[in-house]
C-alpha cells in the first residue's frame, strides 16, 4: 500500500543517546545504508538486468558457485541476543546493586565476629535472587516453547540440478528461489515473475492489507518508501496469496530484518522500576554513610570502647538498610506473575509486573494487537456512497466463478456473500448461472472478468479491480438503480466516494458489468481484453482490518485507570485513523513518521505528549517517540507483535507481546498475552499496582522507622552511660519485624490506590522518613523518658534495652497497619488474616522473649507488669500520632 514507512536502516545508537544524529542529517555511507542502496538499484533494473548484476541466471547458480558466495557472504541467519546459562542468568541476578550493598554488610558482621547477623542477611540475599531465577528460568522456557513453527527449508534453482529444497542457512546472493503462498520470504529478494502474488508485509511494517508484487521495474526507486517497492520482498514477510520467483539479492544480517534484529541484541534500558529501586538505594547508602560513622565516633569517644563502639556502628547499619527488601519484593512480583498466569499471562521479567501498574502511556501498535490481521469485507455501496445488494451481488459472482487464484480480497467477498446469497450454495448459485469464460488479472489491466449466461441465456460480463482501472473501460454508472451516461464532469463526482472510503482507511475495488445478448447455437467462448468496454459502474467494495472484538472495553478500561493510549503504527494515516475509531480513541489527524525527524527530542516530546495518533513509523521513529515520553517522566508500555515492534518493545518499562508474535517481538518483550483477549491489559495493570502498593508499604514503614531509631540511637548514645540495645538485640529486632512483614505481599490494596498509576517516588519515601521517623524517636524518647525516670533503670541497663527492645519491636510491627492504608486501619481497611497472624505472633513474641529461658543470652530480662502496661500506652498513642500524621502528608501531598 502507497505510504507504508521505510525501512529503518539506521545505525545503532551511541551509549547515552536517545535518538540517532544520523535521524537527523543527510545518512552516510554505514553498511545498513549501501544495502539499501543495492536494493533500490535492484529494484529499478529490469529483471534479466538485475540477474546479469548478480552473476546469475533463471537456471540458477551451481554448487561450487553458491558455495563460494556463502564463504563469502556468511550463513543466512540474524543475529540473536546471547542466551544466558543458567549459573550467569543467576549471577546476573544475584549482582544488583541492593544485593550487593546486603552483601557487603554479611562480608562485615562475619569479620567482626557477627556470625549469626551475616549468616541471616546472606540467606536472604540468595534466596530472594534464587526465587528471581527460578520464576525468570521457567518464564523464559515457555517463551522459547512459544516459537513459530516456520519454515526451515527453501525451494531453490540449481544449475544442472532444477529445484532442491535447501536449508535457509545456505541461501547466498544470486540464489533464484520460489514463492508461494505460506510461504515466508527467506532474504531480502528482488520478483522475476508472479502470478496474483500478495505479500503480507504487517509485520516489518504494520500494514494491515497484503501487497501485490510485480516483476516490472520501477521508474522512481530511488524515493519513497523501500517497502513500496512493488518487486522486492523482504525477509520475514509471508506470502498471502499467488506464485512467483525471485533473485536473492541479500542474506542473513544484511537485510532490512538483519538490521532491526541487530539492534535489540544490545544491553537493554533500565525501566522505571529499576531506576526507583537505584535511587532509592541511593538515598539509603547516603544516609548509612553519615549515621553509622557518627555513632562508632559518639560511642567510641564517650564510652571509650572503640570495639564495642564498632560493632554497634555495624548492627546499625544493618538496622538501617533494609535487608528483607529484595526478599518483600521478589515475593510481591512473584505472586503478582503467579496471578497473571491464572489469567493465561507469561511474566518473562518479574519487575516488568510494577513496571505495568506504574505505566500512564500505553503505546501499541495496530495490525494484530488492536486489530484481527485479517481482512473482511465492511462496504458494498453504489457510486453515491448508498449500500447496494446488486455490488455485493455481482462481486460475489466474479469471485465465485474465476478460477485463477483466489486472494484475501476475494476470500472476503465470499466469506461475507454465502451467507446473503438468496440461492444458499454453490451448487444452486452454478444452476442459476452458468460459466462461460474469464479474463484472467494481470499487472497491465488491473482487473480480471468473467462472463455468466443467465438463465433467460443472456449473458453478464461482471468485471472487478482497482478503481481507476474500472472507470477508464466505463461508459455507464448506475444512479438510483438506473443506468446514466458518463461526461466528462462526472469523474470528480464518481471519485469523490472513492476518495472518501480511501480517506476513512478502507481499500476500494469496484464493480462493473455489461449486458451480452443471447448466445445464438454456435457461439462459442470467444472473449478477450477488448470486451471489457462500454461497461456500467455499479459501485464499490470495501475492505478493512477490523477491530479486535476486546479492543473497544480494552481501552475503555485502561482509560478509566488512567493509562493514556497512543497508536505508533507503520501502516498509513487514513487506515490507522478509521481503526482508532472503531475502537474508542479520537479520530484526529495522525502524526507521520516523516514529520518527526526534523524534531529535537524536546519538541517530539511535547508532541507525543498532545497527540495519540503515530502513523508510517519505522521501528527507529517508534522507539525514540517512547524514549522522549519517559524524558517526560512517563512511565510508558509497548503493546506489538511484528519485527518492526522489537525495538520499541526493548526501550518500553514494560514491553508486551502476544502468542501468535513472531519471534523476534516475543524475545524483546517483558509479558507475553496467550489469550487474544486485551482485557487482561486492564488485570495486568492493576495487579501491577497491588504489588507496587505492598512493596511500598514494606519501604515507608522500613525506612521511617529505621530513621526513627537511627534518631533515638544517635542521642541515646550521647546521653546514656551504656548502649541503649546491645548489638545483638538490634539484630534480633529487625529479623523478627522483618518476618513479620514476609506476609505483606498477601495484603489487600485499597480501591483508591488502584486508580491512577503508582510509580517509585523518591520524595514521597523522603517526606514518610522525615516526618514518621522523627514521631517514632520522639515516642523512643518517652519510653527513655519512662525507663529512666518512673522505672528506674538509669542503673540497670539491662531492663533499659529490654524496655526498649519490646517499645520498638511492637511499634515497628504494628505501624504497618497504620501506614497500610490511607484511611482508618481495621475500620476503613481491613489488613489480610496472613498479616495480621504474623503481626500478633511477633508482638507475642515481643513480650515473651524477656521472659523466656533465652533472654539471658540475648542479654534481656523480664519486665514488670506495669512497664509492659506503659509501654503498650506508649505504643498506642504512637500509633494514634502515625495516623494524625499520615493523614497530613495524604492531605498536603496526595496519595502516592
Amino acid at each position: 500500500m502507497p505510504g507504508s514507512p521505510a525501512i529503518a536502516f539506521a545505525p545503532p545508537l551511541a551509549p547515552g543517546q536517545d535518538v540517532h544524529p544520523d535521524a537527523r542529517r543527510p545518512p552516510s555511507h554505514t553498511p545498513a545504508q549501501a544495502a539499501e542502496t543495492t536494493l533500490r538499484s535492484m529494484a529499478a533494473m529490469t529483471a534479466e538486468a538485475g540477474l546479469a548484476q548478480q552473476a546469475s541466471s533463471l537456471q540458477g547458480l551451481t554448487t561450487e558457485e553458491a558455495g563460494k558466495r556463502r564463504r563469502q557472504y556468511g550463513a543466512n541467519v540474524i543475529a540473536a541476543g546471547p542466551r544466558l546459562q543458567g549459573w550467569r542468568q543467576f549471577l546476573k541476578l544475584f549482582a544488583s546493586p541492593l544485593s550487593l550493598l546486603l552483601l557487603a554488610l554479611t562480608t562485615v558482621n562475619l569479620l567482626i565476629g557477627e556470625t549469626w547477623g551475616g549468616i541471616m542477611i546472606g540467606v536472604m540475599v540468595v534466596l530472594s535472587s534464587l526465587l528471581s531465577f527460578v520464576q525468570e528460568h521457567r518464564a523464559d522456557k515457555a517463551a522459547q516453547q512459544l516459537r513459530s513453527m516456520v519454515a526451515t527449508t527453501a525451494t531453490v534453482q540449481r544449475a544442472g540440478q532444477g529445484r532442491v529444497e535447501l536449508p535457509l542457512a545456505e541461501l547466498v546472493p544470486g540464489d533464484i528461489i520460489s514463492l508461494s503462498a505460506g510461504d515466508i520470504a527467506p532474504a531480502d529478494v528482488r520478483i522475476l515473475s508472479a502470478r496474483m502474488l500478495f505479500i503480507s508485509q504487517a509485520a516489518l511494517t504494520g500494514e494491515s492489507l497484503p501487497i501485490e508484487k510485480t516483476p516490472a521495474a520501477s521508474t522512481d526507486a530511488a524515493n519513497g518508501s523501500l517497502t513500496d517497492l512493488s518487486n522486492l520482498a523482504f525477509m520475514g514477510t509471508n506470502v498471502v496469496s499467488g506464485t512467483g520467483a525471485a533473485l536473492v539479492v541479500a542474506t542473513g544480517e544484511r537485510t532490512a530484518f538483519g538490521h532491526i534484529a541487530a539492534d535489540l541484541v544490545k544491553a537493554r534500558e533500565m525501566t522505571s522500576f529499576d531506576r526507583g529501586v537505584d535511587r532509592y538505594i541511593r538515598l539509603i547508602i547516603r544516609i548509612m554513610l553519615v549515621m553509622a560513622p557518627l555513632v562508632f565516633l559518639i560511642n567510641g569517644l564517650t564510652k571509650g570502647d572503640w570495639l564495642e563502639a564498632l560493632l554497634f556502628a555495624v548492627a546499625v547499619a544493618v538496622g538501617l538498610t533494609p535487608e528483607m527488601l529484595p526478599m518483600i519484593i521478589t515475593i510481591n512480583l512473584a505472586k503478582g506473575a503467579l496471578a497473571m498466569s491464572e489469567k493465561k499471562v507469561i511474566v518473562k521479567r518479574l519487575n516488568a509486573i510494577q513496571n505495568f501498574g506504574a505505566m500512564d502511556i500505553l503505546c501499541t501498535d495496530k495490525t494484530g494487537t488492536l486489530t484481527q490481521d485479517r481482512i473482511i469485507l465492511e462496504k458494498h455501496v453504489d457510486i453515491d456512497g448508498v449500500d447496494s445488494d446488486k455490488v455485493i451481488r455481482y462481486a460475489y459472482l466474479n469471485s465465485f466463478f474465476q478460477t485463477g487464484l483466489k486472494n484475501l480480497l476475494d476470500m472476503a467477498i465470499l466469506s461475507y456473500a454465502e451467507p446473503r446469497e438468496q440461492s444458499g450454495t454453490q451448487s444452486e448459485t452454478e444452476k442459476e448461472f452458468r460459466k462461460i469464460d474469464e479474463l484472467p488479472f494481470d499487472f497491465e489491466r488491473r482487473r480480471m472478468s468473467v462472463i455468466v449466461e443467465q438463465a433467460d441465456r443472456t449473458r453478464l460480463l461482471i468485471c472487478k479491480g482497482a478503481p481507476e482501472e474500472i472507470l477508464a473501460v466505463c461508459t455507464h454508472a448506475e444512479h438510483a438503480g438506473t443506468p446514466m451516461p458518463l461526461a466528462g464532469h462526472h469523474g470528480a463526482a464518481l471519485s469523490k466516494t472513492v476518495d472518501d472510503l480511501n480517506e476513512d482507511g478502507f481499500r476500494v475495488i469496484a464493480v462493473a458489468y455489461k449486458e451480452l445478448p443471447a448466445a445464438g447455437p454456435a457461439d462459442g467462448p470467444a472473449f478477450g481484453n477488448a470486451d471489457e468496454s462500454a461497461l456500467t459502474l455499479v459501485g464499490y467494495i470495501a475492505f478493512l482490518d477490523p477491530p479486535k472484538d476486546s479492543a473497544v472495553e480494552a481501552i475503555a478500561g485502561l482509560h478509566t485507570c488512567g493509562v493514556t493510549v497512543k497508536v505508533l503504527s507503520g501502516d498509513n494515516g487514513a487506515v490507522v485513523r478509521n481503526v482508532c475509531r472503531h475502537v474508542g480513541l479520537s479520530g484526529e489527524p495522525a502524526v507521520l513518521g516523516g514529520d518527526i525527524d526534523a524534531l529535537s527530542d524536546e519538541a517530539l516530546g511535547g508532541l507525543a505528549e498532545r497527540s495519540n495518533i503515530f502513523a508510517k513509523l519505522n521501528p527507529q521513529q517508534k522507539a525514540r517517540i517512547i524514549r522522549c515520553l519517559q524524558a517526560r517522566r512517563h512511565v510508558v508500555g509497548y503493546l506489538g507483535d511484528g519485527i518492526n515492534d522489537g525495538a520499541a518493545l526493548k526501550a518500553a518499562d514494560v514491553g508486551i507481546s502476544v502468542d501468535s508474535a513472531v519471534d523476534i517481538a516475543k524475545e524483546s518483550a517483558d509479558i507475553i498475552l496467550m489469550r487474544k483477549s486485551l482485557i487482561v491489559l486492564k488485570d495486568g495493570v492493576l495487579e501491577g499496582r497491588r504489588v507496587f502498593g505492598n512493596i511500598t508499604k514494606y519501604i515507608k514503614m522500613s525506612s521511617s522507622s529505621a530513621f526513627g531509631n537511627m534518631l533515638s540511637v544517635l542521642g541515646a548514645s550521647a546521653l546514656l552511660p551504656f548502649l541503649p540495645m546491645a548489638p545483638v538485640q538490634i539484630l534480633l529486632n529487625n529479623l523478627l519485624y522483618d518476618f513479620s512483614q514476609t506476609t505483606i505481599a498477601t495484603d489487600h490494596v485499597d480501591e483508591e490506590y488502584l486508580q491512577q498509576p503508582r510509580r517509585w517516588e523518591i520524595l514521597d519515601i523522603g517526606r514518610f522518613m522525615m516526618v514518621l521517623g522523627p514521631v517514632s524517636s520522639l515516642f523512643d524518647y518517652m519510653t527513655f523518658g519512662v525507663l529512666w525516670f518512673v522505672f528506674g533503670a538509669a542503673g540497670q541497663p539491662l531492663l533499659f534495652q529490654s524496655g526498649w527492645f519490646v517499645e520498638s519491636l511492637l511499634s515497628q510491627t504494628l505501624v504497618v497497619h497504620v501506614i497500610r492504608t490511607g484511611k482508618i486501619p481495621f475500620i476503613q481497611s481491613k489488613p489480610s488474616l496472613p498479616l495480621l497472624a504474623t503481626t500478633a505472633v511477633i508482638c507475642v513474641l515481643a513480650f515473651w522473649l524477656p521472659a523466656s529461658p533465652i533472654a539471658h543470652t540475648l542479654g534481656l530480662t523480664a519486665l514488670p507488669l506495669n512497664l509492659n502496661a506503659a509501654i503498650l500506652a506508649i505504643v498506642f498513642a504512637y500509633l494514634l500520632m502515625t495516623q494524625l500524621m499520615k493523614s497530613w502528608l495524604i492531605r498536603r501531598f496526595g496519595l502516592k
